[in-house]
C-alpha cells in the first residue's frame, strides 16, 4: 500500500522540477488599444521605446504591433492589439501597472507631459525611501509606473497584477512557471503586500509585481489587458504541470498544448487562480515566427 502511494506521488515530483530546469523567459504582455498609431507614437516618442514588428490580420480583423527596448529574442516586449472599429476598453481594476527604469524620471516626465501623457504622480521620492518614481497614463488609460535607475539591460521592467491571495499566488508562480520569489515587501501603513516573482534579478529583467490589497479578494478584469507569454522548451511537459498545480491551487488549463492552425507555433494557456492568463510559448517556434517575419 505504502509502495503504490510513493509510485502515485514520485512522477508528480519529478514533474513539478520540470519549470526549474525549463529555458524560461517572460516574452510579452498582450493588451488592447483603441488607436493604434497614436498608441505607438506615445511610446516611441514618449518611453523610447522602438516599434519592433507590425502585422495586420485583416481576415480577423484586428492588427498588432510589438514595441520595446531592445530586440525579442532577448527583451521583454508590449503586444499591441487593435480590432477593427473599438476605439475604447474597460482596464477593470485587477490590471495595475507596467514599470519603465529611466536615469532620469522628471526629465521623463517633463517629455511625456508635452505629448499630452497624463501624469498622476508628480515625480519625486516614495514617502519613507529615497526611490524616486512618477506615474503616467497612456492615451488608453493604461498606468505606468517610471522608476529612477542606473543602466539597466531590460528597461520595461515590471508588470503588476492584483491578486486575492498572495501567498497562493507566489506559490502558483514558483510551482507552475518556475519563477523565484525576489522579495516581498509588507506595507501595513498603507494596507498591502506586494511580492516581486521572475526568472533573475528583477534590476536585469521584467519581473511580476502581485499585490494584494488588505481583505480585497476578487477584482474585476475588464476586457483590455489579455495576457502575458512564457518561453518554454516543451509545451506539453510544461501542461502537465499546470494542470497539476491548477488541481491543488486552481486556475485551470484554456488551451491544451498543440499547434496554432496557420502560424504552426505550439502553445497552451491557462489561467491562474485570480483569473489572470498565461500563454506559454515553444521555444523554437517562436524564435522561426520571429525569423520568418524579418
Amino acid at each position: 500500500m505504502a509502495e503504490e502511494a510513493a509510485k502515485a506521488v514520485t512522477p508528480n515530483a519529478e514533474l513539478l522540477e520540470w519549470p526549474k530546469k525549463d529555458k524560461r523567459r517572460l516574452l510579452h504582455a498582450v493588451y488592447r488599444v483603441g488607436d493604434l498609431d497614436r498608441t505607438i507614437k506615445f511610446y516611441t516618442e514618449g518611453f523610447g521605446m522602438k516599434l519592433l514588428r507590425h502585422r495586420d490580420i485583416p481576415e480577423e480583423k484586428y492588427t498588432n504591433a510589438f514595441l520595446g527596448f531592445g530586440p525579442e529574442e532577448s527583451n521583454f516586449v508590449v503586444e499591441l492589439t487593435y480590432n477593427y472599429g473599438v476605439t475604447s476598453y474597460d482596464i477593470g481594476e485587477g490590471f495595475g501597472h507596467f514599470g519603465i527604469a529611466t536615469e532620469d524620471v522628471y526629465k521623463l516626465v517633463e517629455k511625456l507631459r508635452a505629448l499630452g501623457g497624463n501624469i498622476t504622480r508628480e515625480p519625486g521620492p516614495v514617502k519613507g525611501g529615497a526611490s524616486v518614481i512618477a506615474f503616467v497614463k497612456d492615451p488608453d488609460g493604461y498606468t505606468f509606473e517610471l522608476i529612477q535607475r542606473g543602466p539597466t539591460p531590460e528597461p520595461l521592467c515590471q508588470l503588476m497584477l492584483r491578486v486575492g491571495d498572495l501567498d497562493r499566488s507566489i506559490k502558483f508562480y514558483e510551482k507552475a512557471l518556475g519563477m523565484k520569489l525576489l522579495r516581498k515587501i509588507d506595507r501595513p501603513e498603507y494596507k498591502y503586500t506586494l511580492a516581486m516573482v521572475g526568472y533573475a534579478d528583477e534590476y536585469q529583467t521584467i519581473v511580476l509585481e502581485l499585490t494584494y490589497n488588505y481583505g480585497v479578494t476578487e477584482y474585476t478584469k475588464g476586457n483590455a489587458y489579455a495576457q502575458i507569454a512564457v518561453s518554454t522548451d516543451d509545451v506539453y511537459k510544461s501542461a502537465e504541470v499546470v494542470n497539476h498545480v491548477t488541481q491543488e491551487l486552481g486556475g485551470k488549463i484554456t488551451r491544451q498544448p498543440g499547434l496554432i492552425p496557420g502560424i504552426n507555433t505550439k502553445i497552451t494557456s491557462f489561467l491562474d487562480p485570480d483569473g489572470w492568463k498565461t500563454v506559454l510559448v515553444d521555444n523554437v517556434d517562436f524564435l522561426r515566427e520571429l525569423h520568418k517575419e524579418d
